[in-house]
């Protein structure tokens, strides 16, 4: 069985191919905002549409036709995909205006708009870049995207299909819930996910660094100074690697769930509303969202039984005898007691066990596994 996947490779660009690259993006970037311009005068031009008017602006236009009609027809094509997306997706946004301010390099080739060459990748008007080659690809890449990161570092994105291998057949089972002081409680101890607090460790230096761009801001006299970009640079490089290191964390502990348990029970929890708490610090250091985001997908990708269990009174229910409080625990009350039963345990890990106690019964919600098993003295078994 092969799966499509990307290959994520820095790339080291010199000057003039840096040059070429943010003048190749410029261009994909005008066509995109006459594409946003023909959609209000037009309810949805189409790809077909838009590309017999890009035909139209490179006869014209001299300074179109001096960049890459594949990365410009990608970029439409690219606009077209996301207009559809918002008229099937309620509630989605119409795609926007990508200003040359709040907008990153982003630039799209199809196979015959780029070769890999002694190492490098060479794009159209004879732009070659050397690639970092961390790993080798698995099979010919049939297209790539080239980017520019907040800190401008430029990278290369390959899609390659790859032989996937079956994965291990196992037994076990898990519940997942999320919180705060511990990123993820388990119903086994081993596979806790606890909060390593990487953006609080380098909190000191973030706000020295901020502290230091809001120096050399000029406010609205004109463009900013190259203090201030170095200052905004040093700011950026802090978060990335913060950001880097919970990425690695999540997926270290996804690949470990994964790999030892076949049924994987999920709290659907959306961490939005912590954003509007004092916990939003904290939460937004733990990155639940990349972490269960990386534990879906690795599980799905690894062919294992993921559940998704809607949060709603896990956390007011016995593990044991299944029955629920009359009073919402407040978020300062970390252990809960059973008055029916005498079952104490700590509020996380008994809310990780109904859970998945609530995927084994093949429901979704605790209020269906209340409804459709009245002998509650059974479930209690299956944690």
């Amino acid at each position: 069985m092969e799966e499509v996947v990307r290959y994520n490779f820095r790339l080291r660009p010199g000057v003039i191919a840096e040059r070429a690259l943010t003048a190749e993006w410029h261009r994909c970037r005008f066509l995109w905002n006459e594409a946003v311009h023909q959609q209000r005068t037009c309810r949805k031009p189409t790809f077909g549409k838009l590309s017999k008017l890009l035909t139209e602006a490179r006869s014209r236009s001299v300074w179109l036709r001096d960049g890459s009609q594949v990365a410009q027809q990608q970029t439409l094509r690219t606009y077209a995909s996301a207009l559809d997306h918002s008229f099937t997706v309620k509630g989605r946004g119409r795609p926007a205006v990508k200003t040359r301010k709040n907008s990153r390099p982003s630039l799209e080739y199809t196979v015959r708009g780029f070769t890999l060459k002694d190492g490098k990748l060479v794009l159209p008007k004879g732009v070659s870049i050397p690639v970092v080659w961390s790993r080798e690809l698995p099979s010919d890449p049939t297209s790539v995207r080239v980017t520019q990161d907040s800190l401008g570092h430029w990278y290369a994105s390959f899609v390659v299909r790859r032989t996937v291998e079956a994965a291990l057949s196992v037994d076990g089972s898990i519940g997942i819930d999320w919180g705060v002081t511990a990123t993820a409680t388990t119903t086994d101890p081993i596979f806790d996910l606890p909060y390593l607090g990487h953006r609080k460790r380098c909190a000191a230096e973030l706000a020295k660094a901020q502290r230091k761009m809001a120096r050399r801001h000029s406010g609205k006299r004109g463009p900013q100074s190259t203090g201030y970009a170095r200052a905004a640079r040093d700011a950026a490089r802090l978060q990335k690697k913060a950001a880097r290191q919970n990425s690695h964390d999540a997926r270290v502990w996804a690949k470990a769930v994964v790999e030892n348990h076949d049924l994987i029970a999920v709290e659907d929890f959306s961490p939005k509303f912590l954003s509007k708490s004092t916990m939003a610090r904290k939460a937004a250091d733990a990155a639940i969202g990349s972490a269960k985001r990386e534990l879906i997908e690795r599980g799905e990708r690894a062919g294992r039984t993921v559940v998704m269990v809607r949060p709603a009174y896990t956390t007011m229910t016995c593990s044991s005898c299944f029955a629920r409080a009359k009073q919402r625990l407040g978020l300062g009350e970390r252990s809960f007691l059973c008055n029916d039963c005498g079952h104490a345990d700590s509020r996380d890990r008994n809310a990780a066990r109904v859970i998945l106690v609530v995927a084994e019964r093949g429901h979704t919600c605790v209020d269906d596994v209340r409804r459709s098993q009245p002998s509650f003295g059974l479930v209690a078994g299956a944690i």
